[in-house]
């Protein structure tokens, strides 16, 4: 089943606003603010799905320099299409260098050359932990997920670690099952004092974008919500977290997508709906 559209603003006020020349999608609405976020970034570690289709837009609209790195040894590319897997051929296309895993991890990441690694969860908790390895007791789970690859040495090397996920009861847990990749551990503090024990390059968490809402993580390394998006509400992300939120005082309404980055998705970079529908 298609997911329903969230219709435009009404008016013509509110619609020049927008851009938006029709409804939209709560995946699109995610697509485009976690795009956005990446506006003024300059490299990033990137993943297929929902990252990936993010990623692509911010390229073509807020950060045309941004440089696309690819797990697989892939540095700079500008992929003809949407890469279907880490190995699809279509990632090397326009690549500035493609080297082994070895190498892209060791002489980019590990040296702190990652301005922002972008992951995908199944799980996630209020500090930002991550959990892609299982559901359930690990020595006999409900079900077994893919597991890290290279996210867990994304999470610790790069500088800012963004997260795009939809949101729900079963992803945004008080505890989650297993830690893939750490975020603010048990807090700020913690987070930071075992990062400089570890020598970990990276800061951590700082976004966290969902169908329903832009967070980011206040000083004591827990996630708040700053941006609510247009037809969401709080009672609804109360309803799909697994704790109390933090709700920041000033919170905002994210604006709608414009018409140019919903033709930007539909029509390059998801034209079969494969991850919007």
């Amino acid at each position: 089943m298609s997911e329903q559209r969230m219709p435009a603003p009404a008016g013509p006020a509110s619609a020049s606003a927008s851009g938006s020349a029709g409804g939209f999608s709560r995946t699109e609405m995610m697509i485009v603010a976690a795009a956005r976020a990446l506006a003024g970034q300059r490299v990033c570690f990137v993943g297929v799905g929902l990252p990936n289709i993010a990623v692509n837009l911010a390229k073509r609209t807020v950060s045309p320099d941004l440089e696309l790195v690819y797990e697989a040894g892939v540095f700079g590319a500008e992929p003809a299409r949407l890469p279907l897997s880490i190995g699809d051929p279509t990632i090397v296309t326009g690549a500035t260098a493609v080297t082994s895993m070895l190498e892209l991890f060791g002489y980019y990441l590990q040296r702190g050359l990652i301005d922002v690694g972008f992951l995908g969860a199944a799980q996630i908790d209020r500090f930002g932990n991550i959990n892609t390895t299982v559901i359930g007791d690990y020595a006999h789970p409900k079900t077994r997920l893919p597991g890290s690859g290279g996210a867990c040495e994304i999470a610790i090397n790069a500088r800012q670690v963004f997260v795009i996920m939809r949101q729900s009861a079963r992803s945004f847990v008080e505890r989650i099952d297993f830690r893939t990749s750490p975020g603010n551990l048990g807090g700020a503090e913690n987070a930071a004092r075992i990062r400089r024990e570890q020598g970990w390059l990276g800061s951590g968490p700082s976004v966290v974008v969902t169908d329903l809402g832009v967070y980011h993580f206040d000083a004591s390394g827990e996630m708040r919500l700053d941006s609510l998006h247009p037809g969401a509400s709080l009672d609804e992300v109360r309803a799909t977290m697994g704790w109390d939120p933090r709700i920041a005082d000033d919170l905002a309404t994210t604006p709608a997508p414009t018409a140019d980055e919903l033709r930007l998705i539909r029509e390059e970079l998801d034209p079969d709906g494969m991850y919007t529908k």
